[in-house]
């Protein structure tokens, strides 16, 4: 067991702060055997937890606790031996973390946003607010949002006072109306499609359409998480409602992302965001 995340773990618990184990590659760790397949009911993206009664840390950001019996128990005890970090639920403790990926972003918040605490990270840094607010992805070149139904790594307590979160942070996460849809939509899951043939573009298009979006997500220099999102927001738009994705189309996109440095997390929330927009 890694005394010292569950240390660290356990004194954010104490001050009230919802926390849980990650993987390597800031990754939650999957439902256990009980929930397998998501039997308890569970969505698949982890988003909500199924109406099941397990100990254990599966269910991603709803894991979270400030229980010092829960992340003491046994049950935990696998999960914190394999841990690569501390993560905890940003929503859970009353506040909103704007994630600003790359110095462009950085640059963006110190003339936009007010002063707050904040936290250096491997990429940029963490600016933190007293609030919450829906969480959201890729709401402008390098930001992303992290409150209510999301996780963030804890990385130190970081320097500065901690301000009210601002409107002009709770206005990145307002999406634009849905566009009026043109036919009964068909893409019901993240992951999913129906695998039908094309009726307005050939099999040879989609394949062209796939290469180009791993190509623009291979060829991304910075903004890696604006630059995934656009590109899924791009496919979906002429793909999505037609039935003709199917999961390995999908898979090409995931695993351009992920050989970027994107989290399977990362990539769930990218899709789902961008069929949000879209109105699916």
């Amino acid at each position: 067991m890694n005394r010292t995340l569950l240390k660290t773990a356990l004194h954010l618990a104490a001050a009230g702060v919802p926390v849980l184990p990650l993987r390597a590659g800031k990754v939650p760790f999957g439902n256990c055997p009980a929930c397998a397949q998501n039997a308890c009911g569970g969505r698949p993206n982890m988003k909500t937890p199924g109406p099941c009664s397990c100990p254990q840390p599966c269910h991603g950001w709803a894991a979270a606790s400030t229980d010092p019996h829960t992340l003491n128990s046994s049950a935990w005890a696998s999960a914190w031996r394999h841990a690569a970090t501390v993560a905890y639920h940003p929503g859970g403790a009353g506040v909103t973390v704007v994630d600003l990926d790359d110095p462009a972003a950085i640059q963006w918040a110190r003339a936009t946003l007010p002063a707050t605490r904040t936290v250096t990270t491997t990429r940029g840094e963490h600016w933190i607010y007293q609030g919450t607010m829906p969480s959201a992805n890729a709401v402008r070149p390098g930001v992303d949002i992290k409150s209510l139904m999301q996780y963030a790594r804890w990385l130190g307590p970081g320097t500065g006072a901690t301000t009210a979160l601002p409107d002009a942070a709770r206005t990145l996460a307002v999406k634009d109306p849905a566009p009026a849809r043109r036919a009964p939509q068909s893409l019901t899951a993240p992951l999913r499609g129906h695998g039908g043939a094309c009726p307005h573009r050939t099999p040879a298009y989609l394949d062209r359409g796939i290469a180009m979006g791993v190509q623009r997500i291979t060829e991304a220099r910075s903004a890696v998480h604006a630059t995934v999102y656009r590109t899924f927001l791009a496919v979906l738009s002429t793909h999505g409602r037609c039935g003709c994705l199917t999961d390995a189309h999908v898979a090409r996109l995931f695993t351009a992302a992920q050989a970027k440095g994107e989290t399977v997390r990362h990539c769930t929330d990218a899709w789902t965001n961008a069929r949000t927009a879209l109105g699916m």
